[in-house]
C-alpha cells in the first residue's frame, strides 16, 4: 500500500509521541498529568509479560535518560545522548533476532565454532517522524538493512489517528520486523501502525517494538490488543518524554 500524501494537512498533527489518550476502557492504568511538578516519579518495574523487555539499566544508561528529560540539556547534547540511547536499544534488539551457526577458519587455520547474523530476514519500519531518529542507529548496526516507513497523523478535530502514507520492503510478509518508535505515551499511534502491517499480512509475532521510553498505560493497551507483540524499550515510566521528537529535529 502506498497511499499519496494528503496535500492538505493543516487539521492534522504528526504523531512525535503518543499525543490522543488510550480510551479509558482499555486499561486500569490512569495516565499521570505530565504538567505535575511537585511529586518525584520513579521508573516502573517491569511486571508485563515476557514479552515486554526492558534493558539492563547501568549508570550510564540512568545518566542518557536523565539528560534527555532535562529541562537544561542543549539541542547538541541532545542529539549526542539520544543517538547513544538509540544505538544502546538497537544493539540489544539484535540479540532477538535470528542467527544461523557458522563454523569458520581463523588466521591460525583452527576452526572457530560461532554465529552469524541472517541477512535477508530482518527489515525496520520507523513511525514518522520521531522513529526516523531511530533509523541512522540501526542502519549502523546492520548496514544494509531495508527500512519502511509509516506516516501516522492525529486529526485535532476529531481526535482520530489517519495513515497517511505506508511503503514496506515487497516481501515485508516473510520478514521479522522492527518497529521503530521511541516515545510511547498512550500506545494509540504503534496501534494504528501494527493494524497497517497486519493489512499487509505482516504476523504481529514477528514484529519488534524497538522503543525508548514507554508508560505503563501504553504497554497496557498494546498487551491487551496484541498480546504476541514484543516490546523493548529503556525505561517504563508514568511520564514519558513527549517532547522527543521536536528537539530532537527542532523543531520546538
Amino acid at each position: 500500500m502506498e497511499p499519496d500524501l494528503i496535500p492538505n494537512l493543516s487539521s492534522v498533527t504528526i504523531c512525535n509521541g503518543d499525543s490522543k489518550p488510550a480510551p479509558e476502557s482499555a486499561s486500569h492504568i490512569k495516565p499521570v498529568n505530565p504538567e505535575s511538578k511537585t511529586e518525584i516519579l520513579e521508573p516502573c518495574s517491569n511486571n508485563f509479560s515476557k514479552e515486554v523487555k526492558v534493558t539492563r539499566q547501568t549508570d550510564q544508561m540512568r545518566a542518557l535518560q536523565t539528560n534527555l528529560r532535562d529541562i537544561n540539556t542543549s539541542r547538541s547534547d541532545f542529539i549526542f545522548c539520544a543517538d547513544r540511547l538509540i544505538r544502546m536499544v538497537v544493539e540489544e534488539a539484535l540479540a532477538h533476532l535470528p542467527y544461523d551457526e557458522v563454523t569458520v577458519t581463523t588466521p591460525t587455520g583452527a576452526k572457530y565454532a560461532g554465529k552469524k547474523f541472517k541477512k535477508g530476514v530482518t527489515c525496520g519500519v520507523s513511525i514518522m517522524r520521531s522513529g526516523e531518529a531511530m533509523e541512522q542507529g540501526l542502519r549502523d548496526c546492520c548496514r544494509s538493512i531495508r527500512i519502511g516507513k509509516i506516516l501516522i497523523q492525529t486529526d485535532s478535530e476529531t481526535g482520530q489517528a489517519k495513515v497517511f502514507y505506508a511503503k514496506f520492503p515487497s516481501d515485508v510478509v516473510q520478514r521479522q520486523v522492527l518497529l521503530l518508535y521511541p516515545i510511547l505515551s498512550s500506545g494509540n499511534t504503534v496501534s494504528k501502525a501494527l493494524e497497517v502491517l497486519q493489512e499487509h499480512g505482516v504476523d504481529v509475532k514477528n514484529v519488534l517494538l524497538v522503543s525508548l521510553f514507554c508508560t505503563p498505560y501504553s504497554l497496557e493497551l498494546l498487551r491487551k490488543d496484541y498480546p504476541e507483540l514484543r516490546i523493548l524499550t529503556t525505561e517504563i515510566h508514568p511520564i514519558a518524554p513527549s517532547h522527543f521528537g521536536q528537539r530532537y529535529f527542532g523543531t520546538e
